[in-house]
């Protein structure tokens, strides 16, 4: 008698479907890998009630590292669970119950199979690996890269591009408008408030018109000083000449555009203010001055001035260059200009008489008298016409060169 068959399950949705049974007495196809046994306890089989037939179900374990079969004939054969089961690794043997028949149903997983048992890799034949070529030397890149240009223009540094670096930065910072605006504030309203006031008076004699204009330049000359010092020593002070020397190694032409900059900027400000100066002086005191204004007393009353003051600030270029210190290169430089004068004041004694004459004829306000074609009556000796600017020419020049010196020698 034939009892009936038992319905099978049906995989749980998503699973992949099963393969078919497969008998139990074929003759593998191949060895096949052990299986490690999961570390839960087996479950037992359902009861088939085919004799022929039993279905088993089991839950895929966990990847596990394999090992080998303690018998040849044990297999584990893993398969989804009905929806609703507990999974369950069901080992099964060659010679378990239920083969009475010689046939067992067995519903296998969407589980991939185990890893092969490891063993000896396959040798294949070497294959000659390729030598990858050995780069092309620095000096011949474009020889290796024919048909390469680069998008950089390379061409070489000249003078030019640092003078236009310096000009970029004295005309960047704030203290170049303070310094070159309070100068021209000064010298223009100082002078045009004394040639008013000297305009009331009937007669000013063998004075020249233009002399007047020496009281706004004396405190110009002040504000000219600390813009020089502070083109070099600016740098030393925040860091940024050693930015400045690695762009432009050559101390020489670092120096040379620095002076040059402040120079021609400082020559041309100057030059226009004592212009404007002169003229507004020669129109308010000329008619009661006896002194005929020639060529001579304008060039030296503008451009005179305009060189003596760009030269002084060479000087304190170089000091704040040789200093490296802003504050001290200008009080420096203060000293320079007021010191001797001041100090010969107090020269009474007879036996001080020609170092009082020698510092009040050099000193830097007497010499700007001379430059307007005057002197002071209390002075005996010192320089004359345009001696003033040679002499502050040689000092600038010899103290540019101490500063290229000091940075060759210790700015490395």
């Amino acid at each position: 008698m034939t009892s009936p068959q038992q319905p099978q399950p049906q995989p749980a949705p998503g699973a992949q479907p099963m393969p078919p049974a497969v008998p139990a007495s074929a003759p593998a196809a191949g060895p096949m890998p052990p299986a490690v046994p999961p570390q839960p306890a087996p479950a037992q089989p359902a009861p088939a009630e085919d004799a022929g037939t039993m279905i088993l179900q089991a839950q895929p374990p966990a990847p596990a590292p394999p090992a080998p079969a303690k018998e040849a004939g044990t297999m584990m054969l893993q398969a989804q669970p009905p929806a609703g089961g507990h999974p369950e690794p069901t080992p099964l043997s060659a010679h378990g119950p239920g083969k009475e028949a010689g046939t067992m149903l067995l519903a296998a997983a969407a589980q991939p199979p185990a890893p092969p048992h490891p063993g000896p890799a396959p040798q294949h034949a070497s294959v000659p690996q390729q030598q990858a070529p050995a780069p092309a030397p620095a000096a011949n890149w474009q020889a290796a890269t024919p048909g390469y240009v680069s998008p950089i223009p390379v061409r070489p540094t000249h003078l030019g591009h640092a003078l236009a670096a310096e000009w970029t930065k004295i005309r960047s910072v704030r203290s170049t408008v303070w310094t070159l605006g309070v100068m021209t504030v000064l010298v223009l309203g100082i002078g045009v408030l004394v040639a008013a006031s000297v305009a009331s008076m009937s007669t000013v004699g063998d004075t020249s018109p233009l002399f007047f204009g020496l009281f706004g330049m004396l405190l110009g000359v002040l504000c000219v000083l600390p813009l020089g010092v502070l083109v070099t020593s600016s740098e030393y002070g925040t860091g940024m000449i050693r930015t400045t020397l690695a762009a432009c190694p050559n101390r020489g032409r670092v120096l040379a555009a620095k002076a040059l900059v402040f120079f021609a900027l400082t020559f041309v400000v100057t030059t226009v203010v004592t212009g404007l100066v002169a003229l507004t002086d020669n129109a308010m005191i000329g008619g009661i001055s006896r002194v005929d204004v020639g060529a001579g007393e304008w060039l030296r009353s503008t451009v005179g001035i305009g060189l003596y003051v760009s030269f002084l600030g060479l000087l304190a270029l170089a000091v704040g260059s040789l200093i490296r210190h802003s504050a001290g290169a200008i009080t420096l430089m203060v000293g320079v200009v007021l010191l001797p004068f001041v100090l010969s004041m107090f020269m009474f004694a007879d036996s001080l008489e020609g170092i009082r004459n020698f510092l009040m004829g050099y000193s830097i306000p007497n010499q700007l008298t001379v430059m307007y074609g005057n002197k002071f009556p209390f002075v005996d000796g010192g320089p004359s016409g345009w001696q003033p600017l040679w002499i502050v020419m040689g000092l600038a020049a010899v103290a540019l060169g101490a500063a290229y010196a000091a940075m060759r020698q210790r700015d490395v």
